[in-house]
């Protein structure tokens, strides 16, 4: 391999496509193979053994969803991901991005959720955009995982060392925006200017290391998902 060769590997988006059925995981890496700036790999299983190995390196991971998969194997392929390789992000694609599918794949880990039914060209575009640190769901997704957020309060974000991340007034201001409130009826509600509210939410999203209100509502989400499965282990 040539230097120049090399160079517009270690450029490309190292991609790792999981699917329990060979033929349509070899067509789904063919197909993003052709891609400028892909660089991709199958992984024709979901056991643990063949995705840790094949994970080495890899940056996006999209994993199929087998409609017909009542053990829901995909999300738990998600889950495992993201507890053994974090740095990956991983995008779960979907026959269709009902309610129940969509907040299950956000609730195990994904950055995005993808249908079947949309273009090829905006599978690429997500891959791109997931790669790049942002989350891909429209606003019908979105809604779905407000829903699931409005059924209870997000619970208090902590650090390692059981620290509260954000202060009490900043908590409330993530509450809100999870009961799906915008910045004008945030600060109506909490006797705040509009641009009082807009500085909160540039802490929190300093805080937190992320950019945007999808991935706060997201973040809360995963956070209140991660405080439901601590307490049922703990009973």
């Amino acid at each position: 391999m040539s230097p120049i060769q090399a160079a517009k590997q270690d450029a490309s988006i190292r991609i790792l496509v999981i699917d329990n059925t060979p033929m349509d995981c070899q067509l789904m890496t063919d197909a993003l193979g052709r891609c400028s700036g892909f660089d991709v790999k199958a992984c024709p299983a979901m056991s643990e053994e063949v995705i840790s190995v094949s994970a080495n390196n890899a940056q996006v991971a999209v994993i199929c969803n087998d409609a017909h998969d009542t053990n829901k194997k995909s999300y738990a392929v998600v889950r495992r991901l993201r507890l053994a390789h974090p740095a990956i992000r991983s995008i779960m694609l979907l026959d269709s991005t009902e309610g129940a599918a969509v907040v299950e794949a956000f609730r195990s880990g994904a950055k995005g959720v993808f249908c079947r039914n949309d273009s090829f060209e905006s599978l690429c575009k997500c891959i791109r955009q997931v790669n790049s640190g942002q989350v891909w769901a429209n606003s019908t997704e979105l809604h779905y995982v407000l829903q699931a957020l409005s059924d209870s309060s997000v619970p208090s974000l902590l650090d390692t060392k059981g620290k509260h991340l954000l202060t009490k007034r900043e908590s409330d201001i993530v509450n809100a925006l999870a009961q799906g409130l915008s910045n004008r009826e945030i600060a109506t509600q909490m006797r705040l200017s509009e641009h009082t509210v807009k500085n909160y939410l540039f802490r929190i999203f300093n805080k937190l290391g992320i950019s945007s209100r999808v991935e706060l509502i997201l973040y809360a989400f995963s956070q209140r998902e991660s405080s439901s499965r601590s307490l049922e282990l703990s009973q």
